[in-house]
């Protein structure tokens, strides 16, 4: 029984925001926060579609200085928003994903810096009253219906964009730091490349400069499931049956991926979901980690968007930094660069990382780059942060 409530945890707390910083350490005093909602009248994608009513959703946390040069920007992960530390509630059953380094005395001091974190356009987490975001399930202005399909290609750099407006509703010109794990670290590239001279300092986590064919044909089976469920009926789910069978299965995937082959190995090993169902007796009968898995993809599913994900998944393919390539970014950006990355990564596996890396400095960027170590692989950019809490002091203080 514990082997399980151990795995449900891990897995759970990687795919669901209030679980993430299970086995995190305690502040002595929660850092309390609220969500917000950032509206923009009308957005122009980078496709040259112009969105009405643009909507995210935003938390902060600290104080925002007299002249506003102390503002650090989160960017949240694939899956994530923008919890990013403290909690809504004394009774929440955890704080934000990077609880760990964003606080009073923590890596990023909120008795310093005034951090603020944005849900992206076409977030995931449709169904969870804390998320705020536009995509293919809000309605359209123009036809009182869901967009589904109709709803344009987005790019993280229409991500970034948006945040750019929240930020400069703020009369924030210049952020002391922008930074974020794995879809986040594309997010910092991003601002890094594309808006220069208002990043000071920016750190990636557990991300690459570009997305490789490796990287775009893996996203390719994330988005599989999905695509071969009948409910999904080419987008057009709305007011019917959502196609939650091939999201939780591409939830799954996700989740199977962002861990290692050590977690899964320690956790599971080969034990059968139950006990006295042989997984050599029938098809029907499972193994202990297919059991997990499968549990964690379909409670997801549940307050997740099957069209979000394809949305999401699309645009982290089309990702190169700067909206080019990382060769034509490494020479636009000036920022100097923390790169904090995992060896094990699944995802951003550690040649891509390393050619990135090579490329940045080759373009002149001034870059650091600093290893976590764990049993999770990608997930202990998430869950394992604190490791790099000495590296992102002296980032931050040089």
């Amino acid at each position: 029984m514990k082997h399980w409530i151990a795995a449900t945890a891990g897995v759970v707390g990687w795919m669901a925001m209030d679980l993430m910083s299970v086995g995190q350490p305690a502040a002595a005093q929660d850092l309390m926060t609220e969500k917000k909602v950032f509206t923009l009248p009308s957005y122009t994608t980078q496709s040259g579609r112009t969105l009405k009513d643009v909507k995210v959703g935003w938390e902060s946390y600290g104080t925002l200085n007299a002249d506003k040069s102390n503002a650090v920007l989160i960017c949240h992960f694939f899956s994530g928003n923008s919890h990013a530390a403290g909690k809504y509630a004394a009774t929440d059953a955890a704080p934000g994903y990077w609880d760990a380094i964003i606080g009073p005395g923590k890596a990023i001091d909120t008795t310093k810096y005034f951090v603020l974190s944005s849900d992206t356009l076409v977030n995931l987490n449709t169904g969870d009253p804390k998320t705020t975001t536009t995509g293919p399930a809000s309605i359209d202005p123009d036809t009182g219906k869901p967009y589904a399909l109709d709803f344009p290609v987005v790019t993280v750099g229409d991500f970034v964009a948006v945040q750019k407006a929240l930020v400069e509703s703020l009369g924030i010109k210049r952020l002391a730091l922008v930074a974020g794990p794995s879809m986040g670290s594309l997010q910092t590239f991003e601002w890094a490349a594309r808006y220069p001279e208002m990043v000071a300092k920016a750190m990636p986590v557990i991300g690459a400069g570009e997305a490789d064919a490796q990287l775009i044909a893996w996203l390719d089976v994330w988005a599989a499931p999905i695509l071969v469920d009948p409910n999904w009926n080419k987008g057009d789910y709305y007011g019917k049956t959502p196609p939650n069978a091939g999201l939780a299965k591409a939830l799954t995937v996700v989740t199977l991926q962002a861990n290692h082959a050590d977690w899964a190995n320690a956790t599971f090993g080969r034990r059968a979901a139950k006990e006295g169902e042989d997984p050599a007796k029938s098809l029907g009968s499972k193994f202990q980690v297919q059991s997990i898995l499968d549990n964690a993809g379909e409670a997801r599913a549940k307050v997740s968007d099957a069209n979000h994900f394809l949305y999401l998944v699309k645009a982290n393919q089309l990702f190169a930094a700067g909206g080019t390539s990382l060769t034509d970014a490494a020479t636009k950006i000036k920022a100097p660069v923390l790169l904090i990355t995992q060896p094990k990564d699944l995802v951003f596996t550690a040649d891509m990382v390393d050619r990135t890396a090579d490329t940045l400095r080759k373009g002149g960027v001034d870059v650091s780059h600093v290893h976590i170590q764990g049993a999770r692989g990608h997930l202990d950019g998430v869950i394992s942060m604190k490791q790099a809490e000495g590296a992102i002091r002296a980032f931050l203080e040089k």
